[in-house]
């Protein structure tokens, strides 16, 4: 439970630094304003042309009798609608920090700076076309991760009871697993970690990791929210990815009165 209160704190922290730092809060925003517009343009084309689709997938069921072959094909269309909104929810975050990997970089490294004793910000010295192909192939591999996770709690979902209740929690904990580990790549990447190291990493903590992803993941499913948390999330995630590797803080973000204190 302490490490579930850790990281949600690291979370609401995050949103506090970005309100101390308004330039790099705007600066923040456009990726995500950028990338909303993408997804919902795409969610409006599914909606709009889905059953169509269904449609044109479906030939086997044209000589259906009413009521059968609408209501497979509305619930098929409603699958489809509902697989296009959980990938959005799950690969929003990857998409956003690949369209914003400047912005993030520098904000990420501003609270590196900050909270640091000394000053220090680890800088990964590549050039950055480099960054960004690292961070679209690591993306990838964990969207494929996810979208696994996505089939099998789909499946589970069918289940009786289990798939309506003990299934769609099970199903915001790997959300929130996944959303951190893109969030605090941004930092971690900078330190020459590794996507396998960062995964291990993350597994070693998994409440503290849970208690900043999942309240997030939750956040994000209500529309526009994900574009106004982004920057503060990459900032909490910095602080996530600070005390993961051990690093010592110049001064506690996540203190109760949101007041940064000495240490």
């Amino acid at each position: 439970m302490r490490d579930l209160g850790a990281g949600f704190g690291h979370l609401l922290a995050g949103q506090r630094w970005v309100g101390r730092h308004g330039r790099q809060y705007g600066f923040g925003l456009l990726p995500g304003l950028i990338t909303l517009v993408l997804y919902a343009a795409a969610l409006v084309a599914l909606g709009v042309w889905g059953e169509d689709g269904v449609a044109w997938a479906t030939p086997f069921a044209d000589d259906w009798s009413s009521p059968w072959q609408g209501l497979f094909r509305g619930f098929l269309t409603a699958v489809l609608f509902a697989l296009g909104l959980l990938l959005a929810v799950l690969t929003f975050t990857a998409v956003t920090l690949l369209v914003g990997q400047p912005f993030y970089e520098n904000l990420s490294e501003k609270v590196d700076e900050d909270v640091s004793p000394d000053g220090t910000v680890p800088r990964s010295g590549l050039p950055l076309w480099r960054e960004l192909w690292i961070s679209a192939r690591d993306s990838l591999r964990i969207l494929v991760r996810a979208l696994v996770w996505g089939v099998l709690l789909f499946a589970l979902g069918f289940l009786p009871v289990v798939g309506q209740t003990v299934v769609p929690v099970l199903g915001f904990f790997v959300t929130g697993f996944f959303l951190t580990e893109e969030l605090t790549s941004v930092a971690l990447q900078r330190r020459g970690v590794e996507l396998r190291d960062r995964l291990a990493l993350l597994r070693s903590r998994k409440t503290l990791v849970w208690g900043f992803g999942t309240p997030l993941g939750l956040a994000f499913l209500v529309p526009f929210v994900a574009v106004f948390l982004m920057p503060g999330a990459v900032a909490g995630a910095t602080l996530l990815a600070r005390e993961l590797l051990g690093e010592e803080n110049a001064r506690d973000e996540t203190a109760e009165d949101g007041e940064p204190v000495s240490s």
